[in-house]
């Protein structure tokens, strides 16, 4: 399993019956987790907690606030800034695991040792696309929600990034794709993390099991002649490492050489010295 131990300011202190436990800077949040199936002992540490996210039996659900938290406040990892919200269903606008994707794709910018073109798909509050501008690539960032995009520019300019070449665009990621084959754009990385189930504007439904094969075709036909790797990530229980493999491998790899490195993604956990999976990420490089 890949996992950070760099955090500084993000810690996941504990998780047990269905929630985490998290110090996000001076804030302590539990949160729900699904995959949090164990009923271990919960110590006192769980009674720091300033605010708590409690499901509702009708869908959604409300934060309990236990002390007074900022509305937004800051995390770092390393020189990266991130403004943290508390959202309405549990998020807080950033997931820490993928910490472990920045270093990677970060490391190989830096080692291209020219310019770097990335598209960032589904790019949410925009992690991966701050940890790749401040490692020297030029960024087209794509996400569906104007709320997201905007808040993915705030993180840039936090991290003082926001005078770097990025594109910040909202829209239909793969409507945004097949517009891009057509300009004949091309792109050295090319990364994804699309969700498990959605339902676009018009009512129209995704389920990444039926839309990842077909979308990362597409996405193939924007990769440069001198392509460096193209990431996959998911949530979805249903897409292991090993089913990524397979896509990359047959899409990618094939016809460019290179290789596969697929594995789960993970946290570390203070109480327990155990790790929470939290995903996989499936890399093709070069």
């Amino acid at each position: 399993m890949n996992l950070t131990n760099d955090w500084s300011s993000y810690e996941l202190l504990d998780c047990s019956c269905g929630e985490r436990l998290e110090r996000w800077g001076d804030v302590i949040l539990i949160r729900p987790d699904p995959q949090v199936i164990w009923n271990t002992p919960k110590s006192k540490i769980w009674e720091t907690a300033d605010a708590r996210y409690l499901r509702s039996s009708s869908g959604g659900g409300q934060w309990e606030i236990y002390k007074k938290i900022p509305d937004v406040w800051q995390v770092n990892y390393r020189q990266l800034v991130f403004n943290i919200k508390p959202m309405g269903f549990k998020h807080t606008g950033l997931f820490p695991e993928q910490a472990v994707n920045w270093d990677k794709i970060s490391e190989i910018i830096k080692k291209a040792n020219r310019p770097v073109k990335l598209l960032n798909l589904f790019a949410y509050t925009g992690g991966a696309t701050v940890s790749a501008l401040a490692a020297g690539a030029s960024v087209t960032h794509v996400d569906a929600s104007k709320g997201m995009v905007q808040w993915a520019k705030e993180n840039a300019s936090s991290s003082g990034l926001l005078d770097r070449p990025v594109r910040w665009l909202v829209d239909d990621c793969k409507k945004f794709v097949e517009r891009e084959i057509r300009r004949e754009n091309k792109y050295d990385i090319i990364i994804m993390d699309p969700p498990s189930y959605g339902r676009g504007p018009g009512g129209e439904v995704w389920k990444l099991e039926d839309e990842i094969f077909p979308l990362v075709s597409l996405c193939t036909k924007l990769l440069s002649d001198d392509a460096l790797t193209f990431l996959i990530n998911s949530y979805t229980t249903g897409l292991s490492p090993a089913v990524m493999s397979y896509i990359l491998g047959a899409l990618v790899k094939k016809t460019r050489g290179g290789h596969i490195e697929s594995d789960e993604i993970g946290l570390p956990v203070t109480e327990s010295g155990l790790v929470l999976p939290c995903g996989a990420s499936s890399y093709w490089i070069k």
